[in-house]
């Protein structure tokens, strides 16, 4: 193997000894462990060319059959012969032991300078075995159970060489329409922020050199979330209050939490795309936070611009880029064209080529590659990780915490366990690729342990199954893409007869697994298709109908909430889908996650959101007034408002606290209060504390989330919960443009979700 310095170990050790002049003496500087990193980092940068170094700012996709033969034309021999000559510093959508070793080994010993590759992949929840979609494992508000999702996806996916992964997703979503809303963490910046930390640590670990830990990569930064309309790829236009208050926390969460990788977004912000936005880039991220990793774009996103109408060609395009701080090119191929020449025309400086450079190498060096470029390619690893019992049982344990209860009237969850004759109806309940979800690339289809599987394995009660309607019909040649049925209803009749001689019917109704996700925006967000004219058909002829949502985003839903006594939101739970639910319904498991997102009562509502503002007339001022802000034909409040979710078990809350009425500077206040089981069922519930900040210099929202606790209750339990409130509390980004704590009077509610509560009132001064 050619060029062995990059693989020998570095012998630097805490005082590195110096010869000078024919003597030892030692160094003025104490060498700390990040100079050792940095040193590293330097021998193989002082050895790169010019165009090595734009090679490593260059990210390609998969572009041939690595088994078969090497390229002759096109692209893909242009792609090869860059790979050949060090002109790529990554690959995505490589999947594979025998793959990536192919590629790595193509990379080390057949380049000059023999640097490995970073292998990037879209492990965004789950590799081969899937947890459920990201905003389903946030109605969970378990972190430790997020990150253990995280880390067990990171453990399957670095068995088939793959050693980065572009996720989490870390966007404040508020609208359901917007089609990556199953990706993230819902609405709220300060839950999200502690997701945002959960699986990022999930992903890396405590130690990047391990072979079971992957690079976790922040995205989309930024506000790309905020599209108008809800439609993907849309204009973003918010404000500087908005930005940092809402959008930004959970970023600078995940820099705090030790992300590795950064990746910008599609969209503009504020008329400039955010690909070529310094001051998103180097201002904020870089230069504010100190960020040290690296930053990809998103897919094309460098060119993309182009359409933007931001830059003229690709060239423009390229220049803007890194100038901006937009550090890997992901698929433009912009900056192995045309960095070499900018740098030559004096249009971009090579010293800002340099710390992009670095920045890449230095986290090759974290995850060990050049100690050992095939330390993730170990075929036996990969054989007995994928799907292996652990990660299963990881699976299934958060898909039951995912899952929200809605409604559950008179009790009828859950089910008896003998004795009924139960009808299951609904295309979904028999679907074993629909509960994989969106951005489940890697999984085979027909993996997933469908509802009906799962309830059959509860063999005491009668079951019988009729589809009544698909939900989807067909498929585009573009395999992510569905088509909703708006017509087929010739299921309906067998449905109807089974219903009829039914003690109980378990509708599963919604989305398909692959009708939310990237450039899955909806203008609708009802039950697609005929779904719900199914529902009503069925209500009239049987309507004890325990309904079984699974959902990539939260859906309108007003009728079912009506008629239907219960409701079950289980979202696209993944590869243990089925089993989740079934021990859910029948009791096995007590639900206890609660909603991340805003349920509205109609499309017309949307965005909404529980921490909105008050606005001048935010109630009737007269009997009969329409000079208030509202709609004339909807109710202001949501269907099921964020924090929301019903228990097996009843929660009581009582006596709230405060330790004091005022606190100062560097002072603080305890706030407890006492939670009661009234049930004979064992439970947890998700304490909720949430804070209003009366009068600032900047409006502030009627109610924000600060902290919670979730606690587990025997029956007739009482339990008291206290929080701690403090300056870093109430701090936000002021009329001052910094953050800070400003004096005043505050409101405090503590209740099972952002609704319900308990409230009490406290003062700040300093």
């Amino acid at each position: 193997m050619k060029n062995k310095f990059l693989f020998v170990s570095f012998a630097i050790t805490a005082f590195i000894m110096v010869s000078c002049s024919n003597k030892i003496v030692k160094p003025a500087v104490s060498y700390t462990k990040e100079n050792i990193l940095d040193a590293k980092v330097d021998s193989v940068f002082k050895q790169m060319t010019l165009a090595e170094k734009v090679g490593q700012l260059n990210q390609y996709n998969g572009f041939w059959d690595i088994t078969g033969p090497a390229p002759k034309e096109g692209q893909a021999a242009k792609k090869y012969e860059d790979l050949k000559n060090g002109l790529v510093g990554s690959m995505l959508n490589v999947k594979g032991v025998k793959d990536v070793r192919a590629l790595q080994k193509i990379a080390v010993e057949q380049t000059r300078l023999g640097i490995p590759l970073i292998f990037g992949f879209d492990v965004i929840h789950g590799y081969k075995t899937i947890s459920p979609i990201p905003l389903a494992e946030s109605a969970s508000w378990d972190m430790e159970a997020i990150k253990k999702s995280a880390a067990v996806a990171a453990d399957e996916a670095s068995s088939v060489g793959l050693n980065w992964t572009f996720a989490p997703m870390v966007d404040v979503s508020r609208d359901a329409r917007w089609g990556r809303v199953m990706e993230g963490a819902g609405e709220d910046p300060f839950l999200g922020s502690k997701i945002a930390v959960a699986r990022v640590k999930g992903f890396q670990g405590d130690d990047l050199a391990a072979t079971n830990t992957i690079l976790a990569c922040a995205k989309h930064f930024a506000g790309y979330a905020f599209a108008e309309s809800g439609r993907d790829y849309n204009t973003v236009d918010v404000s500087e209050t908005t930005l940092q208050n809402t959008i930004f926390p959970p970023f600078k969460a995940a820099v705090d939490a030790g992300v590795r990788t950064f990746m910008n977004s599609f969209n503009e912000l504020n008329g400039i795309p955010a690909t070529g936005n310094a001051y998103l880039q180097r201002q904020v991220l870089k230069g504010d936070w100190n960020f040290g990793g690296f930053v990809v774009s998103d897919w094309g996103s460098i060119n993309e611009m182009i359409a933007h109408g931001y830059a003229k060609d690709s060239k423009q395009a390229a220049e803007m880029a890194i100038n901006a701080g937009s550090d890997m090119d992901m698929e433009s191929s912009a900056y192995v064209a045309h960095l070499v020449t900018l740098v030559q025309e004096g249009k971009v400086k090579e010293s800002t080529i340099d710390d992009a450079v670095k920045r890449i190498l230095k986290v090759k060096f974290e995850l060990g590659l050049f100690d050992n470029p095939y330390k993730y390619c170990d075929e036996t690893r990969e054989k007995e990780t994928i799907g292996k019992p652990e990660i299963q049982e990881a699976v299934l344990d958060m898909a039951k915490k995912s899952i929200v209860l809605l409604k559950n009237e008179n009790q009828l969850l859950p089910l008896k366990k003998a004795g009924q004759k139960i009808v299951i109806i609904g295309a979904l309940a028999n679907d074993k690729t629909s509960p994989l979800g969106s951005w489940r690339i890697a999984a085979d289809d027909n993996s997933a342990i469908s509802v009906l599987e799962g309830m059959q394995k509860y063999k005491d009660n009668q079951i019988t199954y009729s589809k009544g309607a698909d939900v989807a019909v067909g498929r585009t040649q573009f395999i992510w893409e569905t088509k909703m049925n708006t017509t087929d209803k010739t299921g309906f009749a067998e449905a109807i007869t089974a219903a009829k001689q039914a003690d109980v019917v378990i509708m599963v109704l919604g989305e398909h697994g692959l009708q939310s996700g990237e450039g899955r925006s909806r203008a609708d967000i009802g039950l697609p298709g005929v779904q719900q004219e199914l529902l009503e058909e069925i209500y009239k002829v049987n309507p004890n109908i325990v309904l079984i949502l699974n959902n990539g985003r939260p859906l309108a839903i007003p009728w079912a909430d009506q008629n239907i006594p219960a409701i079950v939101e289980a979202w696209q739970l993944g590869t243990q889908s089925g089993n989740a639910i079934a021990q859910v319904v029948y009791g096995d498991y007590n639900p206890s996650g609660k909603l991340p997102m805003t349920f509205p009562r109609n499309i017309g509502q949307v965005p909404i959101y529980y921490n909105h503002k008050s606005t001048g007339r935010p109630v009737m001022s007269e009997p009969d007034s329409v000079f208030w802000s509202h709609y004339m034909d909807e109710k202001n409040s949501p269907l099921y408002p964020f924090g929301f979710g019903l228990s097996y078990s009843k929660f009581e809350y009582s006596d709230l606290q405060l330790s004091n009425s005022s606190f100062a500077k560097n002072g603080k206040i305890e706030v407890s209060i006492k939670i009661k089981n009234t049930s004979n069922v064992a439970g947890k519930e998700v304490v909720q504390l949430y804070i209003r900040d009366l009068i600032g210099s900047v409006t502030r929202p009627v109610k924000e989330l600060k902290g919670f606790e979730m606690i587990e209750l025997q029956p007739n339990e009482t339990k008291k919960v206290v929080f701690l409130i403090d300056e870093k509390t109430i701090q936000y980004f002021t009329a001052n443009s910094k953050w800070e704590a400003e004096p005043g009077d505050f409101k405090v509610f503590i209740g099972g979700n952002s609704e319900k509560t308990i409230e009490a009132d406290f003062q700040y001064t300093n």
